[in-house]
């Protein structure tokens, strides 16, 4: 295993920030820990950095133990959020600037640089200084800089969550990428699970300082481990199945609605409360006596009214039992 990490433990004062979480990574894999604010995600990835000191932990990279490895000897290679570029150095000596503190002569440098400038696109703004590009643009010159010195493993830590919506989304393309381009090994940090799936090899869900379930998209969207991870990844309807706190979930595209309850021995019935035109699919809010859902159907339904009595059933295939989270 490439990256290995065992038994970590965190806390801030008498808040446990990382519960005995342990994981591993493949070289070349994209891993993406997603969960929401205060999980540990960010603090997980800071001791990866050398960022911050573990109250326990056991980490090696390609066998050896990170914990004699401080952060600048490590060669990770590392993007935040802010950019953090330097305001009065030029797009070229920003990406140079890792390189010349390693030791990289000039015209090793200046041959880097060029390289760099050419994968994120940005060949032709070396000259420019930070306050004269766009939000997206100076992410792509951290992204470069990060890559410029052949990192072991690149450290992502929400690096797109202050661009806006159109350009987070040609971003994160770019960044995949680029990633499966020159195979470096990427950890990346973020709350938005769609970036998490289009992205990721594998996704480790966090919450509450512990790993609720890793796996690939699409195994956690189909069968996630708890109520947690499937109320975090995707949509899911939840109904209670009993007192041991079990309930049963199924996802808005597997229900469907019908005039009557001849559709299916699941069916039940309610009235619309909301229609939401989304293009290429349309969102509707049924509440029943006991129990509202929601219900998302392809396309334009013209059909459908609020006020509107519906049954609805579900796909006996698709209905999922699930625990607590933790559980």
């Amino acid at each position: 295993m490439y990256l290995s990490l065992r038994h970590i433990c965190k806390r801030f004062g008498t808040v446990p920030a990382l519960i005995d979480v342990s994981l591993d990574v493949d070289e070349g894999e994209f891993v993406c820990f997603l969960g929401p604010s205060g999980c540990g995600k960010t603090t997980l990835l800071r001791i990866i950095a050398g960022l911050e000191k573990p109250d326990s932990a056991h980490l090696l990279l390609g066998g050896r133990d990170l914990a004699r490895i401080p952060a600048r000897s490590r060669n990770f290679g590392i993007v935040f959020q802010s950019y953090s570029l330097f305001p009065n150095l030029s797009v070229a000596r920003n990406i140079a600037y890792g390189l010349a503190c390693r030791g990289w002569t000039a015209a090793a440098q200046r041959g880097r640089v060029d390289e760099m400038l050419a994968v994120v696109n940005l060949a032709d703004h070396a000259g420019y200084y930070p306050h004269q590009l766009s939000g997206g643009q100076q992410q792509r010159v951290a992204l470069a800089r990060a890559l410029a010195p052949r990192p072991q493993v690149l450290l992502l830590d929400e690096p797109l969550s202050a661009l806006d919506a159109k350009v987070r989304e040609d971003l994160r393309a770019e960044i995949k990428s680029l990633q499966s381009a020159l195979g470096v090994t990427t950890i990346m940090v973020t709350h938005d699970q769609h970036e998490a799936m289009e992205i990721a090899d594998r996704i480790v869900v966090m919450n509450r300082g512990v790993i609720e379930q890793v796996g690939a998209p699409r195994q956690l969207y189909d069968e996630p481990a708890n109520r947690f991870v499937a109320d975090f990844i995707g949509r899911m309807n939840f109904w209670s199945n009993g007192a041991d706190g079990s309930v049963l979930g199924v996802r808005p595209e597997h229900l469907h609605l019908a005039a009557d309850a001849d559709a299916g021995d699941r069916a039940w019935r309610g009235r619309i409360e909301r229609i939401v035109f989304l293009g290429s699919i349309t969102r509707v809010l049924v509440a029943g006596d006991d129990r509202r859902c929601t219900v998302e159907l392809g396309g334009s339904r013209p059909d459908l009214q609020v006020g509107q009595s519906v049954y609805v059933h579900a796909d006996a295939a698709a209905v999922h039992h699930l625990a607590g989270p933790g559980a």
